[in-house]
């Protein structure tokens, strides 16, 4: 092979390695640094976009199973109010009962039929006052919590059904109709508070009705938030295997690259350094 100075091959094919070794160094120094082994599409194009996706289907979980547990405080904050109900009627109960026999005056007759009318009150603000989140939760007879994965079909909509509650529909009859209308019962007479007595046994048997739907949403509620919470953890580690860094391979091919290294540029510098015997010839 002729000596010249018009160009050097060594040292420029020594200096494309280098540079392949310096780009792959740096690579490797970034996937060690951040932890993640696609940090750019050019590392791993098809990972990049499972990654993308395992993402946004994690996000649409976590999400979702905020909105199942967001959906079950709204049904108990619904339980809850009912509950005071029925300790109302149990109330009602006992004045009916008692403004039903023939023992009592007008005057006491009245009094019962005074904190009975108060109790239908109540019972008519509660179903109007009770909220979670500023949603009322006993005049919309029902709510969608939505549970998804983010894709058309993993999406689910669970009907929370809480019912209507008024002092015109207590209490919801089974297969989910009207409750027992109590707006114009009244205790003032034997007779009215007999016809009163039936329609409150009946008013708690519908409020029982009532809480169970809304019990049985529970269930249903927290456990599709337990699915979702489970396939969040899964997808979580699919994602973690696609993109993570593995650090026992990172840092052998750190290693090897740093070797790699550190004998291109000497192999530069000898390619260079032959380029200068050139001068001993015309000394």
């Amino acid at each position: 092979m002729s000596l010249g100075v018009l160009s050097n091959v060594a040292a420029t094919y020594a200096q494309n390695n280098l540079n392949q070794t310096q780009a792959s160094l740096q690579t490797v120094l970034q996937q060690l640094s951040s932890g993640s082994r696609i940090n750019t599409g050019s590392d791993d194009a098809a990972g990049l976009s499972i990654a993308s996706g395992l993402a946004a289907n994690q996000a649409a979980l976590t999400q979702s199973v905020q909105n199942a547990s967001q959906g079950v405080s709204l049904l108990q904050t619904a339980d809850g109010a009912l509950s005071q109900v029925t300790s109302l009627l149990n109330r009602a109960t006992t004045l009916a009962t008692e403004a039903s026999t023939g023992t009592l005056t007008t005057a006491q007759s009245a009094d019962a039929d005074a904190e009975f009318q108060n109790i239908l009150a109540e019972i008519g603000n509660i179903g109007s006052g009770a909220n979670f989140n500023s949603i009322n939760v006993l005049t919309a007879a029902t709510t969608n919590i939505v549970v998804t994965d983010g894709s058309a079909a993993g999406l689910t909509t669970i009907a929370a059904k809480t019912g209507v509650l008024t002092t015109a529909s207590v209490g919801t009859a089974t297969g989910g109709g009207a409750g027992i209308d109590l707006s114009s019962s009244v205790l003032t007479s034997q007779s009215s508070a007999a016809a009163a007595l039936i329609k409150i046994t009946d008013a708690i048997g519908d409020i029982s009705n009532q809480r169970g739907t809304i019990g049985a949403t529970v269930n249903q509620l927290t456990a599709a938030g337990n699915v979702a919470s489970t396939e969040e953890v899964n997808l979580q580690s699919a994602y973690s295997a696609v993109t993570a860094t593995n650090y026992g391979q990172a840092t052998s091919q750190l290693a090897n690259l740093q070797v790699l290294s550190q004998t291109g540029i000497a192999a530069l510098a000898q390619a260079n350094a032959v380029q200068q015997e050139i001068l001993k010839l015309v000394q």
